[in-house]
């Protein structure tokens, strides 16, 4: 072996990474002791005992590929006006020391293929509240009922919603109608990270009343897609 060659089997060896350790998880409730025995194997069975998920391990256990998306729910002032959207929104409260100061994030979760979660993180640090964001995410996700409602289609492929539902937050209120195939997601940039993760693929999306008022407008559409599993 030459010279060059040992030189660059060294720069393999060194560019190589060592896997992260993985940390062990030890459940604190009893339906974390299950899912960690082997007695519960998939999160659906969890829904169907109606019980409460506590920890967000367990997701991370029964669904290991899912991603995160943040929802630009801030807002400061942009060049020549208007508004600059932000990934966070900080508020103040006076103090007699001063001001304090409080960041919110909002989150969404999902796999792509029935499974979704929103919520939101609070904390004086970015990094804590997108860390506290996804934990809660994980402990509010849902299963997303899917089909082909609209009467353009008839396909029978879970591509869309079954039938036309709707959630209301506040002053505001979407309307989510099935979709022929191909159509895509007419909806705008924020709502369609909660529509892909939940593996919706075409629909139609109507909101009203104050949709500027970021967190309640994706709150509803969470709502919309949790009020489909109401019908049997």
């Amino acid at each position: 072996m030459t010279e060059n060659e040992k030189n660059a089997n060294k720069k393999e060896d060194n560019n190589k990474k060592e896997p992260m350790p993985m940390e062990e998880w030890k459940p604190k409730t009893k339906l974390g002791k299950e899912v960690l025995e082997g007695k519960i194997t998939s999160i659906d069975e969890i829904f169907k005992m109606g019980k409460k998920i506590m920890e967000p391990e367990i997701v991370d256990y029964l669904l290991p590929n899912l991603t995160h998306e943040i929802i630009l729910i801030g807002g400061s002032p942009g060049k020549g006006g208007g508004i600059r959207r932000t990934p966070a929104r900080r508020t103040a409260r006076m103090h007699k020391s001063g001001r304090r100061y409080k960041i919110t994030t909002m989150v969404v979760v999902g796999n792509g293929d029935g499974y979704v979660g929103l919520a939101t993180g609070e904390s004086v640090d970015f990094q804590m509240a997108l860390s506290k964001a996804i934990k809660n995410a994980k402990l509010n996700i849902i299963p997303v009922k899917r089909g082909c409602g609209s009467w353009e289609c008839g396909c029978g492929e879970p591509h869309s919603i079954p039938f036309k539902v709707e959630g209301k937050v506040g002053s505001t209120r979407v309307v989510l109608k099935p979709a022929p195939k191909g159509l895509g997601l007419c909806a705008s940039d924020s709502v369609k990270k909660i529509l892909t993760l939940a593996g919706i693929k075409d629909v139609w999306v109507k909101s009203y009343g104050q949709t500027g008022t970021r967190i309640n407008h994706m709150k509803a559409v969470f709502r919309a897609l949790k009020n489909l599993n109401k019908v049997k």
